[in-house]
């Protein structure tokens, strides 16, 4: 038996197979060329600011300001976004089913995820219908691994975080969700999340 109630899941990189090289790789020759676009230009960094409320629109139109020589590049980024979605990662959505089926667990998700571009995920996925509740943060305005993203979700539902299991990709992520008392688990692949899920008694 555990004492774990509540287990919260990232969605990009966990259950959502998200990545811009999937339509980038079609506009550079070689890996590196385009490891530094994303180095430089769309950075992660710019990214996550779209996924704390910011509007694409005038993201997009400030970086092509700064880098007009990649204007074309820049507006793909959000223009050809949804092709940047290859799918649900199916074995760890086998494991959040296997979860659901159990019924002893609250489940929620806690997602950066930018709220103009959130609505195509929920068309798409229909896994997204297991969660009690989604917090976005592009609708809250604030963003992992920042201490008050946990807070408000811990708060929100009334959670006790040694209670609680979270679970990202993201190792900074995992880093704020341990600050703050979660039970955290960094995904590297399904295969391992099932081999720990199953050594804490969840699964």
């Amino acid at each position: 038996m555990n004492n774990f109630k509540t287990i919260i899941f990232d969605l990009g990189g966990v259950l959502v197979d998200w990545n811009p090289r999937y339509v980038f790789h079609e506009y550079f020759d070689n890996n590196e060329d385009m490891e530094w676009f994303f180095e430089n230009i769309c950075t992660n960094e710019w990214n996550l600011n779209q996924d704390k409320g910011y509007s694409m629109k005038i993201a997009t139109e400030e970086k092509i300001s700064e880098f007009p020589k990649y204007k074309n590049l820049i507006s793909q980024y959000y223009g050809r976004w949804e092709e940047m979605l290859r799918g649900e990662i199916t074995e760890t959505v086998l494991i959040l089913n296997q979860i659901k089926k159990l019924n002893k667990y609250k489940i929620l998700a806690l997602t950066n995820w930018s709220h103009e571009t959130f609505p195509v995920a929920l068309r798409k996925f229909k896994f997204l219908n297991h969660f009690e509740d989604i917090v976005v943060s592009g609708k809250i305005k604030m963003v992992k691994p920042d201490k008050e993203i946990y807070d408000y979700i811990i708060n929100k539902h009334n959670l006790i975080p040694s209670e609680t299991i979270f679970i990202d990709d993201n190792l900074s992520n995992i880093h704020g969700a341990k600050a703050v008392g979660l039970h955290s688990i960094q995904y590297i692949n399904s295969e391992l999340l099932r081999e720990k899920l199953e050594k804490i008694g969840i699964l």
